[in-house]
């Protein structure tokens, strides 16, 4: 049982990368002046240089012939959608206005979260094992992260522009095409000529990814520690964070399951509506709070509540995927 899970845990992503993310929290708190903006590293080129590998190769991977025949299941499409970037978002602003104890310096995090895109791998990963509507799922996965560009900062400028100070959507959109969706374009046109070269060595590209991800979180948490940001909470704060994490991901969980058996769905739609619509994506959170987000130090707070919720959605996503998948085997 226990080698089951931690070889399903490991397929969504609960293994070295997870690791190396906690070591690059851990590094940046050692070191914080080598991660820093007055770091003699150049990071910004860096990074911006690594954001628009990241997105080619993702564009190379998405086959646009299976994207045109996803087009058909349009109702479970909307409902997905819809909970992704209208239900979640709903959800978390109610209850920001009910719940007292999040410090207002984690809300916006928290409120970030909601508006996030999906996950691409976990997402597919999981209604994989659970018996799902695959096919679906791979179309779902993808429309979200292109239509995360433009959904998120437009969302974060209504419900949180006056944070941080009012934020330009249309120069935050304008560095994000140019960050993700031209790379993105670019490599959906390359797709026929570059898949079939690289398909071999399609898996190593995660690796790419999440030295990214981790140069990012180290950046971003070296200039929040170098400006003492952590230092006023305590850690019953932040393990409060974390509990009103598990909270609203289980909350998103029962309404999908609920909203999915009143459209009617079958079992395999249902399956792939909760899982689909409940994930919230680290890589695209790192990558757009960095244009969002522009003081690292802000950012490494936003990030916050987005890694306690991925780490959760990990953990409990695949217990329920593999329970569900042992359970349609029993009755199939």
């Amino acid at each position: 049982m226990k080698l089951r899970l931690f070889q399903t845990l490991s397929k969504v992503g609960i293994n070295g990368f997870l690791l190396g993310i906690f070591f690059a929290i851990a590094l940046a708190s050692w070191i914080p002046e080598v991660g820093s903006e007055d770091s003699f590293i150049p990071w910004k080129p860096i990074i911006n240089v690594g954001i628009a590998l990241v997105f080619f190769f993702y564009g190379v991977k998405l086959n646009p012939e299976q994207l045109k025949a996803g087009l058909s299941n349009w109702k479970l499409h909307l409902l997905i959608q819809s909970a992704t970037f209208l239900l979640f978002p709903a959800l978390v602003w109610a209850l920001m206005q009910v719940i007292p104890w999040i410090e207002e310096e984690f809300k916006l995090g928290i409120t970030y979260l909601s508006v996030l895109p999906s996950t691409v791998s976990a997402s597919v990963v999981m209604v994989s094992i659970a018996g799902g509507n695959l096919p679906a799922a791979i179309f779902n996965a993808s429309i979200s992260s292109l239509l995360g560009v433009i959904f998120t900062p437009a969302w974060m400028g209504v419900l949180a522009g006056g944070v941080e100070g009012e934020l330009d959507f249309w120069s935050t959109l304008g560095e994000l095409s140019l960050k993700v969706i031209l790379p993105v374009t670019l490599g959906v046109f390359c797709h026929g000529w570059l898949y079939p070269k690289i398909q071999s060595k399609i898996k190593n590209l995660k690796y790419l990814d999440q030295s990214v991800i981790m140069v990012i979180v180290f950046t971003s948490f070296s200039e929040s520690f170098s400006q003492k940001i952590f230092s006023s909470f305590a850690l019953g704060t932040l393990v409060e964070v974390a509990l009103t994490m598990l909270a609203i991901f289980l909350l998103v969980l029962g309404v999908l399951t609920g909203l999915s058996k009143v459209f009617g769905f079958a079992l395999p739609d249902q399956i792939t509506t909760v899982f689909c619509g409940s994930k919230k994506s680290l890589v695209h959170g790192v990558v757009i709070g960095k244009v969002i987000f522009p003081d690292p130090a802000v950012l490494g707070l936003v990030l916050l509540p987005v890694m306690l919720y991925h780490i959760q959605q990990l953990i409990l996503g695949s217990i329920l995927a593999g329970f569900l998948g042992k359970r349609n085997s029993t009755f199939s």
